[in-house]
């Protein structure tokens, strides 16, 4: 079994290096999900919890807002979107592999969509103070480059279209986050004042 933070700690500090490691396991979505992921994705739910629902937020005029429901609820968000978005991501990595000319294997999709969503999860530390929770998306950017450092090992795409490869895949990772971050808003019930 991996180890959870020497596995994050590698990916966000030498990518490259770590995607060569990675290129060479062949774990399943399963076993990425129950040893990795899901532990992964309580950091970011767990920091939304605490700082929506015990610190809370000031908004002027209004004045100081924290409530366990409105934590509760952008926890689970956050929760569900780091899941959701882990599978729908490497859903779509898949089927873009043929038309970029690199493998197709819906494992090592779900190995990239992962490991890049690694600096989501740890950037999502930020979600504990509402002021410095733009920082959770400076995360999300530098997702983008291990994304960018993984789709070679990962995919095998070839390396003329890796460019390519990586803007639609780049596109397809932010239309994933509004879409999902827009359906679980409207289904969990998530406005921006919840007293």
């Amino acid at each position: 079994m991996m180890n959870l933070i020497e596995r994050t700690k590698s990916i966000l500090i030498s990518p490259k290096e770590e995607w060569s490691k990675i290129g060479q396991e062949n774990d399943t979505p399963v076993k990425l999900l129950t040893t990795y992921l899901l532990w992964l994705a309580i950091l970011p739910a767990a920091a939304a919890f605490i700082g929506y629902g015990l610190i809370g937020f000031r908004i002027p005029l209004v004045g100081h807002i924290a409530s366990l429901e409105w934590g509760i609820r952008m926890a689970l968000l956050q929760y569900v979107s780091v899941i959701g978005g882990v599978f729908l991501t490497a859903f779509v990595f898949d089927m873009l592999a043929s038309y970029f000319g690199a493998e197709k294997s819906f494992n090592k999709a779900f190995q990239l969509a992962t490991y890049c969503y690694a600096a989501v999860c740890v950037g999502g530390i930020f979600y504990i103070y509402w002021s410095l929770s733009f920082l959770a998306g400076i995360a999300g950017l530098y997702a983008l480059y291990i994304l960018y450092c993984g789709l070679k090992p990962m995919m095998k795409v070839p390396e003329e279209k890796t460019t390519n490869y990586f803007v639609a895949a780049l596109i397809t990772m932010v239309v994933v986050a509004v879409v999902l971050s827009v359906v679980l808003t409207a289904i969990m019930g998530v406005r921006p004042y919840m007293y």
